[in-house]
C-alpha cells in the first residue's frame, strides 16, 4: 500500500488522550498539551491521569487499558517512562480502534488487545516528526507528543517509523491468578484513588463463593510446583457483595468492579491500608461454608 492510499485509508483523529505519571505540579503536561497544539490547534486532548505513581508502570498500563475502550477512536499517548533516554524504543501500535504511542516497556499492550488487538507496530525514528533537539528526559514533549499530534492529522502509521516485529516487544510478566477448589490466589494489580484494591482475577472466579469469604495474604514463587503457601498474618472476612453498600459501614466487601475484575473495598474506608497492600501482594481468597451453595450466595 503506498503512503497515500494509507493516508486516505485513516481519517483523521477525534481526539488526542495523554496518561502520565508527571503530575500537576510541574509544566510537563502543559508542555506536551502545547507541542499538539502547535501541530494540530483544532485537536481536541482529552487528559486520561497525570497521577499515576512515578515510573508505576503497571499501574499506568491498567488505567489505560481500562479507560481507552471509553474514549472517542483517536491516538492515545501514554508515558510511565522509567528508562527514558536509554536503549528502550518510543514506538505507535496500530489498533481497529485507535492507535497507541509511547515507551516499549510493557505499558501499551493491555491497552491494544482493550482496543481490538495490535495490526500493526512502529519504532518511532522519523527525525522530521520529531523536536529538532530530543532532550534525554523529555521523550513525552519531544517524542511522543509530536508524532501522537502527526498520526491524529491523518499522516499513516508507516510514516513514523520502521516496522517492529510485535513480538519483540516488552511484555509485562503476566499477574499471578490461581483457581484452587475453595476460592483463588491472585495478585493485586492496582490501587485507586478510593483504597480500592482491585486484583487480577476475573469476576467468573468470585461469582461461585458464598456469602461470605475469607481474605489472607499469601507467600511463594508463583512458578514454583508447590505454589504460593499462606503466611502468618491476618485473615479477615469479608462480605461477598455487588457494591460497596452491601457491607456495613468500615466493612470490607469482595465484588465485580467496573472492570470486571475482582476487587476488595471498605464501605466508606481504605481497603489498601485496612489490609495494608500493594501492588504485586497475593491475596488468597477462600469461601466458609459450602462454595457453590445456593443458600450461601449473595443477592
Amino acid at each position: 500500500m503506498t503512503s497515500s492510499a494509507a493516508r486516505a485509508s485513516r481519517p483523521p483523529a477525534e481526539v488526542v488522550s495523554l496518561t502520565t505519571d508527571y503530575g500537576l505540579a510541574d509544566g510537563f503536561v502543559a508542555a506536551c498539551h502545547g507541542v499538539i497544539a502547535r501541530l494540530a490547534p483544532a485537536l481536541r486532548v482529552i487528559d486520561v491521569t497525570h497521577l499515576v505513581s512515578p515510573g508505576d508502570v503497571r499501574r499506568g498500563a491498567a488505567v489505560l487499558a481500562q479507560t481507552v475502550p471509553h474514549l472517542p477512536p483517536g491516538v492515545h499517548v501514554a508515558v510511565v517512562d522509567p528508562g527514558v533516554g536509554t536503549s528502550r524504543r518510543g514506538v505507535a501500535l496500530g489498533t481497529p480502534e485507535g492507535l497507541l504511542v509511547g515507551p516499549d516497556n510493557g505499558l501499551l499492550l493491555d491497552a491494544a488487545a482493550a482496543l481490538g488487538g495490535m495490526t500493526g507496530a512502529v519504532e518511532l525514528t522519523n527525525p522530521r516528526w520529531l523536536a529538532p533537539r530530543v532532550s534525554a528526559t523529555f521523550h513525552g514533549r519531544d517524542v511522543f507528543a509530536p508524532v501522537a499530534a502527526r498520526l491524529a492529522l491523518g499522516a499513516p502509521l508507516t510514516d513514523a517509523g520502521p516496522a517492529v516485529d510485535p513480538a519483540t516487544l516488552v511484555r509485562l510478566p503476566e499477574p499471578l491468578v490461581r483457581q484452587l477448589p475453595d476460592g483463588f490466589v491472585a495478585e493485586v494489580l492496582t490501587v485507586d484513588h478510593f483504597g480500592n484494591v482491585q486484583l487480577a482475577a476475573p469476576a467468573e472466579l468470585l461469582d461461585p463463593l458464598p456469602a461470605r469469604v475469607r481474605v489472607r495474604p499469601m507467600t511463594g514463587d508463583p512458578a514454583a510446583e508447590d505454589g504460593p503457601s499462606a503466611v502468618d498474618g491476618w485473615e479477615r472476612e469479608v462480605v461477598h457483595g455487588r457494591t460497596f453498600g452491601d457491607a456495613p459501614v468500615g466493612a470490607l466487601v469482595a465484588h465485580v468492579d467496573s472492570t470486571g475484575r475482582v476487587a476488595l473495598s471498605v464501605n466508606g474506608g481504605h481497603a489498601a491500608e485496612l489490609l495494608a497492600v500493594d501492588p504485586g501482594t497475593l491475596l488468597r481468597v477462600r469461601g466458609y461454608g459450602a462454595v457453590g451453595d445456593a443458600s450461601g450466595q449473595h443477592g
